[in-house]
């Protein structure tokens, strides 16, 4: 499981969702141009020292990610209000991508038709989103849930599941 980040804007929930896939030993991407700056200066407030355990990757655009895409052969889902599907029902896999939006944008209608499925968090009506850390966190959650992913962690830590 990874997540990637399209153009983040702000550079705190961007260092919190590196430090979550840190923790969760997902593999995060970040494709740029960014709101920022992207280096570990602007990171280490939110992502603390977890991020020397992150295995992460900068795509300097959009095609570049793509291409690198195409090449794993990774499914791409993407979390978007304008989604009429339920993360909760999708059926996720191992290597699936998590794809979150610009802060203050979302995603283009083109990087939104690329993707493998569309996905929205339920929400009380009358209210429009998520922080974008708090809707990887949702998501990648469910996900890991369901393939197992948690299980893992815990046998590793010398847990019971």
């Amino acid at each position: 499981m990874q997540i990637a980040l399209y153009q983040p804007d702000i550079p705190q929930n961007t260092g919190t969702i590196l430090r979550l896939c840190a923790c969760l030993g997902l593999a995060a991407h970040v494709i740029e141009p960014a709101g920022f700056p992207v280096s570990d200066r602007h990171f280490r407030r939110a992502g603390m020292d977890y991020l020397d355990q992150l295995e992460w990757r900068r795509h300097d655009s959009w095609s570049a990610f793509e291409r690198w895409r195409a090449v794993s052969g990774h499914r791409l889902l993407l979390l978007t209000t304008k989604a009429t599907t339920s993360y909760l029902d999708m059926t996720y896999r191992p290597n699936d991508i998590l794809l979150l939006g610009r802060e203050s944008a979302g995603v283009p209608d083109t990087v939104a038709e690329a993707a493998d499925a569309q996905l929205r968090i339920p929400l009380k009506p009358g209210l429009r989103s998520l922080n974008v850390a708090m809707a990887a966190a949702m998501a990648a959650g469910e996900a890991l849930r369901q393939v197992g992913h948690f299980v893992q962690l815990q046998s590793e830590q010398g847990g019971q599941a």
